[in-house]
């Protein structure tokens, strides 16, 4: 184990820290009501054994939660497995222990904790890194047959970086025990392992996609295995954030995921397309070009281990910039490709014929995703024109409109703020929200989150990652991201009551928030969330009209 992760019990006692402030309702391993004097962890022989296809787990119960971690849902992707779909997991005879998190899938790891704010604020939780990383994780009330609702968490991280539980506030527990369902998260492979389209240059034509693959993978182990830990595999919900928000969008366009999920929400991102496939072709005969391989080689490069296969394809895809810009490419790194046989061509949820078209939605997305003051507090007292020179760069002679919309959209917001609204403007939102609303057979909801936590002087703001420890029931968990107290606590009960309702019924109302009506294209309904939520119609459509 590296010296960097935080020790487990550490871990532990944090969280008992946090809910020994009033956010704590659980039960022991026989159902009854105990106290923080009571034992909290139970693991032995014959404690929270559960049943898979490929052999029993064992995992604990913790605070009244069976948890298992690292559950193998497929087989070790390195050697000849790279590169290629998903295959099944080798069976086990003994029982397998279930208690401490698999792998994270390959990702550069370097100077992953180099910036101590970030670390801090984040709490970056990595272990082990191998390709043999295939695993999930899942927290639960009780192994019955009551077939509670399931919910699956896709990690962000742009497609490279992350795991299922790189921040405290991705944890499963509180949820689990606060709303009665079964929360999974899992690992997948990332970057240029999980999304190197190779078909042109003699590899499998899913190459591009096995990253997706994997999650549908995940899906399947769902809903084959999930009775058995209480869940109801008819009942799946889906939801990320960042990166994995834009998962969540593709899943969405993958016949092959067709059934086994049915709600869907996207936190901080989402997509509207796939890679390229001629472009993406391209980067895979650059691969091949790069490694001094010959197209068809695909052993020469399963060969290579998993650092040098990575360093080999980011040089490949970096020389392909100037490509990418002939070809009118925005994104030239490696992300799942729209190939048209294993993830939909063109602009998804055009069809209101599609699999995707029954499936509710919800989209949030957060006031300040960038805010350029959070590590420089010089910047706080930035002027309007300040701001106008920052962005001179991005939007050239219509700077003084984008500036002057966004002021004049939010008169009380000061020049800093203007300036992080803009860098976190809406516009790939909306566009997803309008595009699935037209399917005209599922309801989308938007919300826009604000709450702003009181540290670092309030320079963190309304910021990227910080409502997802909100829609989980963990702003106890989460301080260095909410500070802790009944403050965040409130808005949590009521955010995590409508997920729960969205998840159980596809409509989030009932939770605790106002009246919350789909979003429709020509009102733009959009749930403000804050100490003092409220339903507006499309809060900053004015703004958005000066962005090109």
């Amino acid at each position: 184990m590296k010296a960097s992760r935080r020790d487990f019990i550490q871990s532990l006692g944090l969280g008992s820290a946090s809910l020994s402030l009033g956010h704590y309702n659980g039960y022991s391993k026989d159902s009854k009501s105990l106290s923080l004097d009571d034992q909290q962890l139970f693991v032995g022989d014959n404690i929270a054994v559960a049943n898979t296809q490929y052999g029993k787990v064992r995992g604990f119960i913790l605070r009244g939660i069976h948890t298992f971690l690292g559950i193998p849902y497929g087989a070790d992707t390195s050697g000849s497995n790279r590169f290629m779909p998903p295959q099944k997991p080798n069976p086990w005879t003994e029982t397998r222990p279930a208690v401490w998190w698999g792998n994270t899938a390959p990702q550069i790891m370097d100077n992953r904790y180099a910036n101590q704010y970030a670390s801090f604020v984040d709490h970056w939780n990595y272990d082990d890194v191998s390709e043999d990383c295939l695993r999930i994780n899942v927290w639960t009330p009780t192994l019955d047959q009551k077939k509670r609702p399931v919910i699956l968490w896709l990690h962000g991280g742009g497609y490279t970086n992350g795991n299922a539980i790189e921040q405290d506030g991705y944890h499963g527990e509180n949820l689990s025990r606060f709303g009665d369902v079964v929360f999974c998260s899992i690992n997948h492979r990332l970057g240029a392992l999980g999304y190197s389209q190779l078909s042109a240059a003699g590899g499998h034509p899913a190459s591009g996609n096995v990253g997706n693959l994997d999650m549908v993978a995940s899906l399947e182990w769902i809903r084959d295995n999930i009775s058995n830990f209480g869940g109801d595999p008819g009942n799946v919900t889906i939801i990320g954030q960042s990166g994995g928000g834009s998962k969540v969008t593709t899943l969405m366009n993958m016949p092959s995921a067709k059934g086994l999920f049915h709600k869907a929400v996207a936190l901080s991102g989402s997509s509207l397309s796939g890679t390229n496939k001629e472009f993406a072709e391209k980067v895979g005969l650059k691969i091949m070009e790069e490694a001094g391989l010959k197209p068809g080689d695909i052993k020469g490069l399963q060969k290579l281990s998993w650092r040098e296969y990575i360093d080999v394809a980011n040089k490949a895809a970096a020389k392909m910039g100037d490509e990418a810009k002939r070809m009118n490419i925005a994104r030239a790194g490696f992300s799942p490709v729209g190939d048209g046989q294993y993830l939909a061509a063109g602009e998804f949820f055009k069809d209101s014929s599609h699999f995707s078209a029954d499936i509710p939605l919800l989209i949030n997305t957060t006031f300040h995703e960038q805010s350029p003051s959070r590590t420089d507090a010089l910047l706080e007292t930035i002027t309007l024109s300040g701001v106008k020179e920052k962005l001179k760069t991005r939007f050239a002679d219509q700077t003084s409109n984008v500036v002057d919309a966004y002021a004049k959209n939010f008169p009380e917001a000061k020049p800093i703020e203007i300036w992080a609204l803009i860098n976190s403007n809406r516009k790939n939102a909306i566009a997803t929200a309008n595009v699935k609303s037209g399917q005209k057979k599922a309801p989308v909801y938007v919300s826009w989150f604000g709450w702003q936590p009181p540290l670092f002087d309030g320079r963190m703001r309304a910021f990227h990652c910080d409502d997802i420890c909100f829609w989980f029931y963990n702003t106890d968990l989460m301080l260095t991201h909410t500070g802790g107290g009944k403050r965040p606590r409130a808005l949590s009960e009521k955010m995590a009551k409508s997920f729960l309702n969205f998840v159980r019924t596809g409509n989030p109302n009932g939770g605790g928030l106002p009246n919350w009506k789909p979003y429709t294209s020509e009102k733009g309904e959009t749930m403000i969330l804050n100490d003092q939520s409220m339903l507006a119609l499309d809060p900053d459509r004015e703004a958005r009209k000066s962005l090109v």
